[in-house]
């Protein structure tokens, strides 16, 4: 049998992005990091000899961040489902885990809204139906958040559960209650509201899930490089913690970028998620919402926790109720 420092560095409750650049550069389990020295490791996961110190150090005096199993077993079984199995099963298999940072991203038009209010709304759902039984909080950085959009969403979930348990608590009032709305207009006020969120999540420990749609929009200008990435860096920081010290789920729409040059030339260009590896490194999971051939897809491209995941696309469909399954499989052609 294997002892501690033998664990799948996975199955610890390090940054998703450490856990990632370990992964890649081989360190699989802890004692794997035995004999690394800050300077080695650095230079094997491309972080600073700082970084690199920090998670020997962590290590070495068995002061890894850690979780009961209590609190592990229930933010699994109480996952927030997408009302999509294929999207939910690339999550995990019941959906956004609460406690990890996840990332929508996509072009205009492809759902990313959608996917947030019916997340907003899904996390409401009674733990009698493995549901988080929680609230919401969504922050609205591009005015996408219609009101009546919302309804229409709510009153298709409450269909849905109706069909499931009879006499469901759910009614509109009440699911738009359980839903905080903060209308952003700048990243200075972003910074400012996340920076605050204790105080408020403390007031309202009901909450289980944080949307941000979307988190890129006020980066989007002319902004020095050095203060965007100081400032998202902070902001990715306080997410990471906000996520587990209240064991909630955080959800970030994310824009596409145009990408110039690359093995292809100078004048090659291809459509990635904006806002680089400084958002990337805080998220557990990212997924590609696209378009093909009119139908749309979800494409799971990073998981940190899932790293042997054999990556896939699933179909998924919005209608008048929300997300849902599409009745006929189609082949994304990859």
């Amino acid at each position: 049998m294997r002892d501690a420092r033998s664990i799948l560095l996975v199955k610890l409750n390090i940054k998703p992005g450490q856990i990632k650049k370990l992964h890649d550069a081989g360190y699989k389990f802890l004692e794997d990091l035995k004999e690394a020295s800050p300077l080695s490791l650095s230079k094997d996961i491309g972080v600073s000899v700082q970084e690199a110190l920090s998670i020997i150090r962590q290590i070495k005096n068995d002061k890894l961040p850690s979780a009961s199993l209590t609190s592990i077993i229930k933010r699994e079984t109480y996952a927030i489902p997408t009302f999509c199995n294929g999207i939910d099963k690339l999550l995990g298999g019941k959906g956004v885990t609460l406690g990890k940072i996840v990332e929508f991203c996509g072009i205009p038009g492809i759902g990313k809204t959608q996917m947030g209010i019916q997340l907003s709304i899904n996390v409401q759902i009674p733990r009698n139906l493995f549901g988080p039984e929680g609230e919401a909080v969504y922050i609205d950085t591009e005015g996408s958040f219609i009101i009546q959009r919302v309804a229409e969403i709510a009153n298709g979930t409450i269909a849905r559960l109706n069909e499931t348990v009879e006499g469901s608590p759910f009614n509109l009032e009440t699911i738009l209650s359980r839903i905080y709305y903060f209308r952003i207009h700048d990243y200075i006020q972003l910074n400012a509201l996340i920076k605050n969120m204790d105080e408020f999540l403390n007031e309202h420990p009901m909450v289980k899930l944080i949307v941000i749609d979307s988190i890129a929009f006020h980066f989007r200008t002319e902004l020095d490089l050095s203060v965007r990435t100081r400032v998202l860096q902070m902001i990715a920081q306080k997410l990471e913690d906000i996520a587990e010290s209240f064991e909630l789920a955080v959800v970030l729409m994310n824009q596409m970028t145009t990408k110039f040059g690359g093995n292809s030339g100078p004048d090659n260009t291809t459509l990635t998620p904006a806002l680089g590896d400084v958002l990337s490194e805080a998220c557990s999971d990212r997924v590609l919402l696209f378009r093909r051939d009119e139908e749309r897809f979800a494409h799971l491209f990073k998981s940190a926790t899932k790293p042997e995941l054999q990556i896939t696309s699933v179909q998924f469909q919005i209608i008048k109720d929300g997300i849902r399954d599409c009745p006929l499989p189609s082949d994304p052609g990859q």
